[in-house]
């Protein structure tokens, strides 16, 4: 199949209660291990590009290396999807170039301002069958482009959800409840705690409609703990609880994004080689390993939280 869209993948995954995996990626050997763990779990998926990925590996060549994992698995569900995309300019870019899904970040502007520049992206999208993400709330953190305060972060409203939806027409919503971009979620000694009763009251007022959780990563221990082992500096790199967000996933949440897990596994397994083999320097042998990390990563986060193993 070529590429799809969200809509027909965050309907089952809400009538099944598990989540679509939203793995960032940057270059082939994510692309590659990403899809080669969803081949063999047969797991849908989506593909997800920010702004700064855009800018380090060029739209055209992450296009293309996403079109070439559709030919190597054309029975798998995979969409390529806009994470944060600042403006409708941005938004509309990705569209004509070939994105089956975007998301327009208005979570920083004026909510007036959110809603009509929400509404523009979603009326254009809909035209090409493209679908659209949006978001109220404001997660702390700092990821690629994004980067917020924490005193400037705050939690989505639920008594805003309904209007916002129904006047810009966005097909899923990603909603703050206390996840957090980056690897540094939590201060030393705070305990990490999703706001599950948000989520509800959120699901409440829009039954049916697909939620997404953006800074979810975990910030898995081991591989902190190897990055520190072999010369990096991660101190107090912390995430959220892995099952917290299968908790999320049964509910309302259908799309989790993932992105400095993958990091942290790939940047590990480089670290680790390179000072096991002093000697080596040719890429392919260390980044072999990396996208072999990438693959597991991605196996553990379909099985353990997402819970979309066999959906495909």
């Amino acid at each position: 199949m070529p590429l799809v869209n969200t809509t027909e993948m965050f309907k089952k995954a809400y009538e099944g209660g598990y989540a679509i995996g939203a793995f960032n990626v940057n270059n082939m050997e994510i692309i590659q291990g990403i899809t080669e763990a969803c081949h063999e779990l047969r797991a849908p998926v989506i593909l997800q590009v920010s702004a700064g990925a855009r800018k380090y590996a060029n739209h055209t060549y992450l296009t293309k290396l996403v079109e070439a994992a559709v030919l190597l698995d054309p029975e798998l569900p995979i969409a390529l999807h806009l994470d944060h995309g600042p403006s409708f300019e941005l938004c509309k870019d990705c569209i004509d170039g070939g994105f089956t899904s975007v998301m327009f970040d208005g979570s920083s502007k004026p909510y007036e301002e959110n809603v009509e520049e929400a509404r523009r992206v979603a009326e254009y999208a809909h035209k090409y069958n493209v679908t659209v993400e949006a978001e109220l709330g404001q997660l702390a953190g700092i990821e690629d482009e994004v980067s917020v305060d924490e005193d400037k972060a705050h939690f989505t409203d639920p008594d805003q959800v309904e209007d916002f939806v129904k006047r810009t027409g966005v097909d899923s919503l990603a909603i703050a409840i206390g996840t957090s971009h980056g690897a540094y979620k939590f201060k030393p000694g705070q305990k990490p705690q999703l706001r599950f009763d948000i989520l509800e009251e959120v699901s409440r007022r829009l039954p049916g409609f697909p939620i997404v959780l953006h800074g979810a990563s975990s910030v898995v221990p081991q591989f902190v703990e190897e990055i520190n082992l072999y010369g990096g500096s991660m101190p107090d790199a912390i995430g959220i609880p892995e099952e917290m967000l299968r908790q999320a996933a049964t509910m309302a949440v259908c799309k989790i994004n993932i992105d400095s897990d993958l990091r942290l596994a790939m940047t590990a397994s480089v670290r680790k080689y390179l000072a096991q083999n002093p000697t080596h320097f040719d890429p392919r042998q260390y980044l072999g390993p990396a996208r072999t990390a990438i693959k597991e990563m991605v196996e553990h986060k379909i099985n353990t939280v997402l819970g979309c193993a066999g959906k495909a």
